[in-house]
């Protein structure tokens, strides 16, 4: 995962950028899944801007400080990486050097996850969204929130060229618990799900035929349909089981 040690860094640690956008390809990215606002703009330079896909264009914000770009989700997402463009040659006192970056449920219980100092960057500023513990690879939240909280030269407005939000990709294999990187990996996984699933399903079918074909001996006409029931549900369930360690053996389930 791209983190801020792949971009350039000065002696003392603070963020220069990136000519590169450098995201693993087991990101994706959440833009369009979100709602973008910004507390203020100068007409021209709102918030499409910023994720527009054009580096020529950018929000310029029109108000005090701390200067924020809202980006709220219908529901809690996971998200790893945040990644900005700044340009430092071209907007000068314009370019932000503290950015604070918060998370919550909304503006009501916005809380702080990480602050970072940018020493005129030029380029793409990665910021990873993970914890300190190594298991903490990404937030869940329904909203993250930018705050500009100062910019290069004791400037009041801010210039943001482009942002972008990723999180993980979703397993392409829902029973399996963890995620395959390598693609070969992947298709052999979900080769042996398609054969979990036809064994299960010849097996089904073998057992509704033997139902067909073995009348029960009762005469009654209501205990042969439950003497029948009870077969198929035996039959199948038997079939369900042998299926399950089938996928276990695969790897396909826990």
């Amino acid at each position: 995962m791209a983190t801020e040690s792949d971009c350039e860094e000065d002696t003392t640690g603070k963020l220069t950028g990136s000519q590169l956008l450098a995201v693993d390809e087991d990101m994706r990215e959440m833009a369009k899944k979100a709602a973008w606002s910004v507390s203020s703009c100068k007409p021209g330079n709102g918030v499409l801007s910023l994720h527009d896909d054009n580096l020529e264009t950018y929000w310029q914000s029109d108000g005090a400080q701390p200067h924020l770009v809202n980006i709220q989700f219908q529901k809690k997402v996971k998200l790893q990486l945040l990644v900005l463009y700044v340009d430092y040659k071209l907007d000068e006192s314009y370019t932000p050097s503290k950015i604070s970056i918060r998370a919550g449920d909304g503006f009501h219980n916005m809380k702080e996850i990480k602050t970072v100092e940018l020493v005129k960057p030029v380029g793409w500023v990665h910021i990873s969204l993970s914890g300190s513990d190594p298991c903490e690879t990404f937030i869940h939240t329904f909203m993250l929130q930018l705050a500009v909280l100062s910019n290069h030269l004791n400037g009041r407005d801010t210039h943001i060229r482009q942002i972008k939000i990723y999180g993980p990709r979703p397993n392409p294999i829902p029973n399996q618990p963890f995620h395959f990187t390598s693609k070969e990996f992947m298709t052999y996984s979900s080769i042996r799900k398609a054969q979990a699933q036809r064994l299960l399903q010849l097996k089904v079918d073998t057992a509704t035929k033997h139902i067909v074909v073995q009348k029960p001996r009762c005469t009654d006409k209501h205990r042969q349909r439950r003497h029948a029931g009870r077969w198929a549900n035996l039959v199948c369930g038997q079939a369900y089981i042998a299926t399950m360690r089938t996928g276990v053996k695969c790897g396909l389930m826990e």
